[in-house]
């Protein structure tokens, strides 16, 4: 599908929202009447890049956003809206900083190597009262809350809704269940190319948030809302295939299913886990969820140091069975696209260089993890994860100078602002000292 106007007049779409998304993961949206559309197709949506998440100032020209009719969906709870992500250009040129581009450019590299990414993501959310206050149900309240029945049932109209949607939109939606903390859910579709995986879990948030809206509750995918309960997670599942999608070059014949080249990728995150951090949990509060202590249903389910194992929880980086990995670090505040991004980028490095994964570990990280030497250890803030991207100065290269300037700057600017902020705790411990 090319022409936007045509495909809204088949559907009866009224309304487009033209959709970019910035730095910090908000998405940024025009509403465009559907009589509009084949003149933004052509020449973009209009908006002024300082005024969203990106390194720009008010000097800068117009930033054009042109849509992307390949991730067009019409919203099934109001059909008359359609929603479609776009990359943003300037000057005649793709903006380099923006997240969508970094993603394409990084698609771009792999299929010149005869690769192609697939990968599914498990974005976790709370569901929460209006105010944010605590979660919306006062009897989900069970120390192991993980797959509790009633408790998904009593949410039994939100959830159903959120999966007749993606079912609607062809997701393959499978799975729908209560997580490990109170409060908390995710929903499981299928995988595919890392774009369109990237595309759908921007629009999954969106979805979802307007779905509990409808329902007089709030939802959040903050990646530690309680400091009592399990975070909010993004897992990736992700397997490296040829570009005609046909062979999952992946797949081995050793004990764990994977190829040389599978172990090369898996070098690439090794490698880079700790840099990784700044883009796989990118905020002040990611940090109290990795290195985090036990919380009420006894583990995290977060990572803390820099490994690998097999089917096992404990570590950054999971092998469940052939073909695949499931990276465990991201958290719920990742941008959908960065994060298939630095996921890629320090996957090909590892391919291009031949790098060793090292040994794989198989023990309870939780409880055995001491007796690990060399085990590198995830940052435990935001400012150490910040110097770790900068110092990895491969990945920085790999993921692209422009954007990793820009995000830098935002980032730590944010930090700034949160080490100007002065919280109760301070207040609590040290007003008599």
């Amino acid at each position: 599908m090319t022409d936007l106007a045509a495909w809204a007049a088949e559907r009866g779409v009224k309304f487009f929202l033209c959709n970019f998304t910035d730095l910090f993961g908000v998405q940024r949206a025009k509403l465009v009447p559907t009589e509009a559309i084949a003149g933004v197709q052509k020449g973009g949506a209009g908006f002024a890049g300082f005024a969203a998440w990106l390194d720009m100032t008010p000097a800068d020209p117009d930033l054009l956003v042109m849509p992307d009719p390949g991730s067009v969906i019409q919203l099934p709870w109001k059909p008359e809206l359609a929603w479609v992500a776009g990359d943003p250009w300037m000057d005649g040129k793709p903006v380099e900083q923006a997240p969508r581009i970094v993603l394409k450019n990084l698609v771009s590299k792999a299929a010149d190597l005869g690769f192609m990414l697939q990968s599914g993501v498990e974005p976790e959310f709370h569901l929460i009262n209006p105010d944010g206050s605590d979660i919306s149900d006062a009897r989900d309240t069970q120390e192991k809350p993980c797959y509790d029945q009633s408790a998904l049932m009593r949410r039994y109209e939100v959830i159903a809704e959120i999966c007749s949607t993606m079912i609607a939109l062809g997701w393959g939606p499978y799975q729908n269940d209560h997580e490990d903390a109170n409060g908390q859910f995710e929903i499981n579709w299928d995988f595919g190319p890392c774009l369109q995986t990237a595309d759908q879990h921007a629009f999954f948030k969106f979805m979802v948030k307007e779905i509990a809206e409808k329902h007089g509750l709030r939802a959040t995918f903050m990646p530690k809302p309680f400091s009592h309960l399990t975070g909010n997670g993004c897992h990736v599942h992700h397997s490296l295939w040829t570009t005609d999608g046909k062979t999952c070059v992946f797949d081995g014949d050793d004990e764990m299913g994977l190829s040389d080249v599978a172990y090369h990728f898996l070098g690439g995150l090794m490698a880079h886990g700790q840099g990784m951090c700044a883009i796989t949990n990118p905020t002040v509060n990611s940090y109290k969820r990795i290195n985090a202590p036990t919380t009420l249903s006894g583990s995290t389910w977060s990572p803390q140091s820099v490994t690998y194992g097999g089917n096992n929880r404990t570590h950054m980086v999971r092998i469940p069975d052939g073909g695949r990995m499931e990276l465990r670090l991201a958290d719920g505040a990742a941008n959908p696209y960065l994060l298939q991004a630095v996921v890629l980028a320090s996957g090909l490095d590892g391919i291009e260089r031949k790098l060793d994964a090292g040994k794989r570990l198989d023990i309870d990280m939780y409880t055995e993890g001491h007796k690990v030497r060399g085990a590198r250890k995830l940052p435990l803030n935001m400012l150490d994860a910040l110097r770790a991207f900068e110092r990895d100065k491969t990945l920085v290269s790999a993921i692209g100078n422009e954007f990793s300037t820009a995000f830098l700057n935002l980032r730590h600017r944010e930090w700034t602002q949160y080490c100007q902020h002065l919280t109760q705790w301070e207040r609590d411990t040290t007003l008599d000292c």
